[in-house]
């Protein structure tokens, strides 16, 4: 039907909805693939070349373990963006 959600997406939302989650637990996007520890995921901002390591408790950079990757993103430029996609795990809309 027209304007349905996909399979995907509505396989993901039963999920949510049988694993009782509440609506303040973090959802992963559907198609999102889980970034395992000890990833390494490498960004050039103003030329310099910043790694990030997804640790089982975050993201580790620059000494500091950070909650998000947007929070990295954060860090490195100054302004907020979306972790994801500035490490290039997103396309931009």
């Amino acid at each position: 039907m027209l304007g349905d959600l996909d399979r995907a997406t509505i396989r993901s939302l039963e999920q949510i909805a049988s694993a009782g989650r509440i609506a303040s637990a973090p959802v992963p996007a559907p198609g999102a693939r889980p970034l395992k520890a000890g990833t390494l995921l490498r960004r050039e901002w103003n030329g310099v070349l910043h790694a990030v390591t997804v640790a089982p408790d975050g993201f580790a950079w620059d000494g500091a373990t950070y909650s998000s990757l947007s929070k990295v993103a954060r860090a490195i430029t100054g302004t907020r963006w979306n972790g994801p996609r500035f490490f290039g795990l997103r396309e931009a809309s």
